[in-house]
């Protein structure tokens, strides 16, 4: 097998191409400015529309080039029940050896010919080999499932497991200035949201450093905490389009969050192009991007999760026997034995009212019940919410509001940089989010298998031939 230039995807979740111009025309994105200038520019197109302009479903057709009506897969944790493989799979089963570092939503069929390291909110799909990223992976998934909780129950063998891994696996100078940096700002009570971009760098040390020891042919580098500030925080980078404004205090914490975000991710595209070498083909890719939530904008949109689950679903009178597991925002999966249990859950949780309002969105499909709560505006917090057996108790005591106002929602365009030092850079077109796919193959001289519809981009060819699922 001819060896071939190694490609990097690098998963910048939801990088906004207009913000991106902006802070590249403001000089605050340096290594973002240089990788653009040689790369070949794209926007991508989700080509979908609200209910199904979400992440865990665009992040799905980048990796298989297929539609939302093709591929079916419509929430976070549902990447088991992908019918076709994906891209990284394609590869490794022609011989390319890849490394997939917590691409959202992907999964594997048969055991990848390398390394396989989940995102956090991943269920039913175990990192591989197993026991690899023994110390990393349920450390950071913890962290990240429950970023909105202030304790978390970690415990000191927790931490020493987890920075055990890190000194094997490329803890670096830089990590551990940032995170001396980070807990000395945390000394003034502020700012302890910026720990999600430790975070970044901590996942790039594994990256980079399993990269550098194991030559993959195909990696992906997945990353999301800029999306989160974008959430959060737009309000706060500018106030102009919002009837609700941030006060001075917010202000003088969150005002640089979402420029921080980007800055921080500037930083390891820096490092990456330097390490990773002219040889490498380096993807840059958001999925979708973001723009300014402004309906509804009278109240403020904000999001509610459960104080206890536990507590939480038997108040609700929930008694079979169930696994739970947090999703982004609001949302939740519960997962049961058996079909009879999950639809007496829906039964129960749909049952539940603040006032003569559901207080729960809820579906089933099968023996799997997702939810979460369908209030979005501020509550208060001694409101009595009613279950199905006339049990009560105050708003407050069930569910916690989540940090802030959301202030971002979704933009269907996603950047696309190709940084291919063998191809000459060209200036931005617009592609459907579904060509990403077969070019990653094409560039792999593998065909396109005959369930992806969309063509390579310009300048990749490669001759049609079935590949079934």
């Amino acid at each position: 097998m001819k060896r071939t230039s190694p490609v990097v995807m690098l998963g910048f979740h939801e990088l906004s191409p207009v913000l991106m111009d902006q802070f590249i025309a403001e000089g605050k994105l340096p290594n973002f400015a240089r990788m653009k200038s040689e790369s070949q520019v794209y926007i991508t197109e989700a080509q979908e529309i609200a209910p199904n302009l979400e992440p865990w479903i665009q992040w799905v057709t980048v990796d298989t080039g297929l539609s939302y009506k093709q591929h079916g897969i419509f929430d976070l944790a549902e990447e088991g029940r992908l019918g076709y493989p994906r891209v990284d799979e394609i590869l490794s089963q022609s011989g390319r050896k890849v490394w997939i570092c917590g691409s959202m939503n992907a999964s594997f069929r048969t055991p990848p010919n390398g390394f396989f390291l989940p995102d956090p909110w991943s269920v039913g799909v175990d990192p591989y080999p197993k026991g690899e990223f023994e110390g990393f992976f349920h450390y950071v998934r913890r962290n990240v499932q429950e970023s909105s909780r202030e304790r978390m129950g970690r415990s000191k063998t927790d931490h020493l497991k987890f920075l055990a891994f890190m000194v094997r696996h490329g803890f670096s100078a830089k990590s551990i200035t940032a995170i001396i940096n980070q807990l000395a700002q945390e000394r003034s009570g502020k700012f302890r949201w910026k720990r999600a971009a430790i975070l970044d760098r901590l996942q790039w040390d594994v990256f980079e450093h399993y990269w550098r020891h194991h030559s993959p042919d195909y990696s992906t580098f997945f990353i999301q905490s800029t999306a989160n500030f974008q959430h959060l925080y737009w309000r706060n980078m500018d106030p102009s389009p919002f009837r609700i404004k941030p006060s001075v205090e917010e202000q003088a914490e969150y005002k640089d969050a979402v420029p921080f975000g980007y800055q921080s991710m500037d930083r390891i595209v820096g490092e990456c192009l330097e390490k990773l070498g002219r040889d490498t083909v380096v993807i840059l890719a958001s999925g979708l991007s973001q723009q300014p939530c402004l309906v509804p904008d009278d109240k403020g949109r904000t999001f509610y999760r459960a104080n206890d689950p536990e507590e939480f679903f038997a108040f609700a009178g929930v008694k079979s026997q169930y696994r739970y597991a947090p999703l982004l925002s609001e949302k939740f999966h519960l997962y049961f034995k058996d079909e009879p249990g999950a639809i007496e859950a829906e039964r129960l949780l749909r049952a539940l009212k603040r006032g003569d309002r559901e207080l729960m969105s809820v579906r089933r499909d099968g023996q799997e019940v997702i939810g979460g709560c369908a209030i979005f505006t501020q509550e208060d917090r001694e409101a009595i919410v009613t279950a199905a057996n006339g049990d009560a108790k105050p708003f407050g005591r069930l569910l916690f509001q989540m940090n802030g106002l959301k202030s971002g929602v979704y933009h269907p365009d996603g950047v696309l940089w190709i940084r291919d030092t063998t191809k000459k850079p060209t200036p931005s077109q617009r592609v459907s989010l579904r060509q990403v796919a077969p070019t990653i193959l094409a560039h792999f001289g593998l065909p396109k298998p005959e369930f992806m519809k969309m063509d390579a981009l310009p300048g990749y060819s490669v001759e049609h031939t079935p590949v079934h699922a």
